[in-house]
């Protein structure tokens, strides 16, 4: 096993000459696009996504690590739902993820991706919060 078990290292001899190299076995990956709400479709861009969460997470005692470790978990989640998904689904998942980890970060995601015009939907938000919450103890 070779980079984090991502890969498989072999090595090998040619049977002619006998010289020795190294091979690196690795899962090709299926290429993940998301279906934007005006139609486009780009490929998924995890680098933009981790700038969204660290965005909702300014200020906020979330370690860089427990960033890049979401945004995997966020990929691995999208990536079995197919090679195409829709923004809302990566949104969805974001907000998830962040629910979790912190509940500030999550209302400021929320606001942003929910487009909050007024104070009552930070207070919808916040129940739904709560609920889930409640739900989980």
């Amino acid at each position: 096993m070779s980079e984090e078990g991502s890969a498989i290292r072999r090595r090998r001899s040619c049977p002619q000459c006998a010289y020795r190299f190294t091979t690196y076995e690795r899962l090709e990956e299926v290429p993940l696009h998301v279906l934007k709400r005006s139609g486009g479709k780009e490929p998924f861009d995890r680098a933009k996504m981790i700038a969204g969460v660290q965005a909702a997470v300014k200020g906020r005692p979330v370690d860089a690590l427990a960033i890049i470790d979401m945004a995997e978990r966020i990929e691995d989640k999208l990536r079995l739902l197919g090679g195409d998904v829709t923004s809302s689904d990566v949104g969805h998942a974001v907000l998830d993820e962040l629910r979790i980890v912190d509940e500030v970060a999550y209302m400021r995601f929320a606001s942003v991706y929910k487009n909050f015009d007024d104070a009552s939907d930070f207070k919808r938000e916040l129940a739904l919060l709560q609920k889930h919450s409640t739900a989980r103890a």
